[in-house]
């Protein structure tokens, strides 16, 4: 019986961990949303400012508000600063 509840607090810890993480991913982490900003699959070159602006334009109003939203942590914006640069730009 201890071993089944045991089991049953390790399952539960598992999953509200899980939860807590997915929960923190950021917008500049989504390759659904960044990769139209990019050339390359390893989203590392971007495109023209042209293209950039094209792509910022098809995003949704809270999409655009969420990216400038990361764009303004300074931690998310280290690994992103190159896109930020280009998105603070656009957005304003």
């Amino acid at each position: 019986m201890k071993l089944k509840m045991l089991t049953m607090g390790a399952i539960a810890l598992a999953m509200m961990t899980g939860s807590v993480v997915a929960g923190n991913t950021s917008a500049l982490d989504d390759p659904a949303k960044m990769s139209p900003f990019f050339t390359d699959a390893g989203m590392k070159t971007l495109r023209s400012e042209a293209d950039f602006k094209t792509a910022w334009m098809s995003m949704k109003p809270d999409e655009q508000k969420a990216v400038l939203k990361d764009c303004g942590d300074a931690t998310l914006n280290k690994s992103h600063a190159d896109f930020c640069a280009m998105a603070k730009k656009e957005g304003g």
